[in-house]
């Protein structure tokens, strides 16, 4: 990748040999051949190097979606706070994840809701068992080893804002913080990062709270309000405008029918 990417999806990788190496929220994270690995794509993230690699499946899942999976929080939640999880492999769980992979793009090909539903119903259990193994396994409770702090010339401006987003977007950010971050004139960093993410930095900024909000709708009975203040929105009449704007539904709406 020449420049980041970042999309409201959580992204799984599996190598078949080598590695691929992530700079994921200005940290490098490793991605080694024969262990499942999933992040959330949200925080920008670009391959910045990668050594030996024959086979490298790569799928997206909807962010909604797998808020509706209810997978554990303890597996979530990391994810959610930009780490990279990988799990436990072994060569035949390998050899088992790559036909997975094969068979989803070959039923994707089609296109069509009847080729669609099962390759979500595998992803959801191939998912499950991802969070049992990861949690099983005490070396993963924490964050992984691979992972090693950069300094802060290895992330570009714009990197700096979307990164600091990401982290912060359930607290009070202002575009005059974020400007200060990066010691630039508030105005210019809203001009740069929109030319960069090809998105304004609030659109950004309000679509990372209305998935935090689809995840507390999905998988609590928390009120809406405490939901819209828990997900970074001042009011509730802000949070139903944004997210019915990015959902096309009412959050209320959106829980029934979850």
């Amino acid at each position: 990748m020449k420049r980041p990417d970042h999309h409201n999806e959580v992204e799984v990788n599996l190598l078949r040999s080598g590695s691929v190496t992530y700079l994921l929220g200005g940290k490098t994270v490793t991605v080694e051949a024969g262990k499942m690995s999933a992040f959330w794509a949200a925080i920008p993230h670009q391959i910045v190097d990668y050594s030996n690699v024959k086979e490298y499946f790569v799928a997206t899942i909807p962010l909604q979606m797998f808020f509706q999976w209810r997978l554990p929080d303890a597996f979530v939640q990391p994810l959610m706070q930009g780490q990279c999880l990988s799990e436990p492999g072994s060569e035949g769980i390998t050899q088992y994840d790559a036909m997975l992979f094969k068979s989803w793009v070959a039923d994707l090909s089609g296109c069509t809701l009847l080729n669609k539903r099962p390759v979500m119903l595998e992803m959801q259990a191939r998912m499950e068992r991802f969070a049992r193994r990861f949690l099983g396994d005490t070396e993963n409770r924490v964050e992984s080893s691979l992972s090693s702090g950069l300094p802060d010339s290895r992330l570009n401006k714009v990197e700096k804002m979307a990164c600091f987003v990401a982290k912060n977007y359930t607290k009070k950010v202002t575009v005059q913080q974020v400007g200060h971050l990066v010691d630039l004139h508030p105005n210019y960093a809203m001009k740069l990062f929109q030319k960069t993410f090809g998105t304004t930095l609030i659109s950004y900024l309000t679509q990372l709270r209305v998935s935090h909000a689809q995840r507390l709708l999905s998988t609590t009975d928390l009120p809406i309000t405490e939901i819209a203040l828990e997900s970074g929105f001042s009011s509730i009449s802000r949070f139903n405008d944004a997210f019915y704007s990015s959902c096309g539904q009412s959050p209320r709406a959106y829980r029934n029918a979850g």
